[in-house]
């Protein structure tokens, strides 16, 4: 596992590229005389892994894509499938005019599809433009996700454009005290987040991190009706930096929340996995614990989908956005617009920060 990296950059932007299992290893934003890199890497990275663990553990940094995400022994792989498990060949980089777009292919087939990632970068944009493509496959509809993860070692305030509800799974991530613990009532459900029902019978606020202590929990954000623009802000205000994660909703409505805080006691983890908190946008309907337990499932009723259909004669595509910039001032954000030239960024209280973005990619 010696293939060097893949740097792909734009001016005033840069990606290290990780090709052994696609993950984006290092995204850093040089933008009004500072350099943001916000992304987080595992403690282990590069060591050897137990056996029993997915090969994705032994590089885990940065974001990856994921299909299926979580369970994939649909697909006969690891946790997370094929594209977080196995290898990618270049297929091509090029830079013309503002942009510089680098292209790879995954090297055996996913869900029987042959999956090419597209990753892009523009001048002054502090973002980096994810496609993932599908060609082909077996007339399934599967899950998938964009898996990114953050370091909050100080602590940091989560935003999200407006949901239908929040719930978590039907089980925790670990159910066994003798290999780690979480925080949360699984399964439970809130509309609001920062009142989510704890494992003890308290709260928790899942606007704020950390949300405890020696913990791993997970949970599920639905997008509210009639929405196009869905966004995630996590803004570390001790860093004074802020991350967006953006989608068009309609195609990927759930926002998926790792908070992995040292509550894994087992190799690799080791209970040195922490302050980190995963931001998984897609579509996963295994993940919906309280409302699979709902006859019609609501979602189903109100037409919101939970998986991507792969057709064997088709082509489905995946596209997510993420990026940071220098953000002073209040870390709680009030909303994210489209605005000339990209978005406008406003936080609950102080002035909106206009940022340029190509809204155009999701195809809202």
């Amino acid at each position: 596992m010696g293939e060097a990296m893949v740097e792909i950059e734009a001016k005033g932007i840069e990606v290290r590229f990780d090709p052994v299992f696609g993950m984006i290893a290092e995204l850093s934003v040089k933008r009004d005389g500072r350099v943001i890199s916000m992304l987080h890497k595992a403690p282990w990275h590069g060591d050897k892994m137990p056996d029993d663990a997915a090969p994705h553990l032994g590089r885990l940094a940065g974001d990856f894509f994921c299909a299926p995400f979580g369970d994939a022994s649909a697909d006969g792989a690891p946790g997370h499938g094929w594209p977080a498990n196995s290898s990618w060949s270049t297929i091509e980089m090029t830079r013309e005019g503002a942009e510089t777009i680098a292209r790879f292919k995954l090297d055996r087939p996913a869900m029987g599809a042959t999956l090419i990632k597209e990753l892009r970068l523009v001048d002054d944009h502090p973002f980096l433009y994810q496609r993932h493509v599908f060609t082909g496959g077996r007339g399934e509809s599967i899950s998938v996700a964009n898996h990114a993860m953050l370091n909050l070692s100080h602590g940091a305030r989560l935003s999200f454009s407006p949901k239908r509800w929040w719930e978590t799974p039907e089980t925790g991530l670990e159910t066994d005290p003798e290999r780690g613990r979480g925080l949360l009532a699984y399964p439970a459900r809130a509309t609001d987040f920062h009142s989510f029902p704890r494992a003890d019978g308290g709260m928790a606020d899942l606007g704020r991190y950390p949300v405890g202590e020696r913990h791993e929990d997970f949970a599920v954000g639905i997008e509210a009706p009639d929405r196009t623009l869905g966004w995630t802000a996590v803004a570390r205000n001790q860093d004074a930096d802020l991350y967006l994660s953006l989608r068009n909703a309609a195609r990927l409505p759930m926002t998926m929340l790792w908070f992995s805080n040292g509550g894994r006691d087992y190799a690799p983890w080791n209970g040195r996995h922490v302050n980190v908190l995963g931001v998984e946008e897609g579509l996963n309907r295994s993940l919906l614990g309280h409302s699979a337990r709902q006859t019609t499932h609501p979602l189903d009723a109100a037409g919101v989908p939970t998986g991507l259909m792969l057709a064997e004669n088709g082509v489905a595509d995946v596209r997510h956005i993420i990026g940071s910039l220098p953000w002073e001032g209040d870390g709680d954000i009030d909303r994210i617009e489209a605005a000339a030239g990209g978005l406008s960024v406003h936080p609950a209280r102080g002035t909106a920060q206009s940022v340029p973005c190509d809204l155009s990619f999701l195809e809202l």
